[in-house]
């Protein structure tokens, strides 16, 4: 559907996640994946969907100058919001050990956040999803750890992994939005873009 909507449009994904590319897939749509390096730092006065605001629009910026008039580049940035304060990727297994004992019996927020930029406008939007975990012992932890490499990230675990299967016991949004696309609200503002600038 998307496809027709967009016939005139070329879509560019600057994300080098498999899951957001699978998205892009299985909402049956055509894209370019066009890679750029952003060192992703924020300013510190910067909280909850600010930083995930602030930081999908930086992924675009290295590719305003060569947007073309029909581009649209999506970029996208996922944090985990916890005793207020943002979990992204952990550093090590040490790392990622603190992050999952922190959320353990706790519920946390999910937060990302979609630019869509063209050569003359920009778009950003966020979603948030709660996310509720049981008591996680440190065997748990240290299992996920070693068989799912969760270093990629955010929060340290992914919701679509054995964690996610064992340890979540409720969910408030999207899921999808956990695993890193908020794929409705993604549809929705493709879904109504024309001939006209976004």
């Amino acid at each position: 559907m998307l496809n027709d909507t967009l016939k005139n449009h070329h879509i560019i994904l600057a994300s080098g996640s498999p899951r957001r590319q699978q998205f892009f897939k299985d909402l049956d749509l055509d894209f370019e994946i066009r890679l750029k390096p952003v060192k992703e730092d924020y300013p510190n006065h910067l909280t909850h969907y600010e930083i995930t605001n602030y930081l999908a629009q930086l992924k675009a910026f290295p590719f305003k100058s060569e947007l073309q008039e029909k581009d649209i580049l999506i970029t996208s940035d996922t944090i985990v919001w916890h005793d207020n304060k943002a979990l992204g990727k952990p550093r090590d297994a040490d790392d990622a050990f603190n992050i999952l004992k922190s959320l353990s019996d706790t519920t946390h927020e999910v937060i990302t956040s979609v630019c869509f930029t063209t050569k003359t406008s920009e778009k950003i939007l966020y979603d948030i999803t709660k996310v509720t975990f049981k008591k996680l012992t440190d065997a748990e932890i240290n299992y996920y750890i070693k068989t799912a490499k969760p270093f990629d990230k955010a929060g340290a675990y992914g919701i679509q992994e054995w964690l996610g299967l064992t340890a979540v016991t409720k969910l408030e949004g999207s899921y999808f939005n956990v695993m890193g696309l908020p794929t409705h609200l993604v549809y929705k503002t493709l879904n109504t873009l024309s001939e006209k600038v976004l």
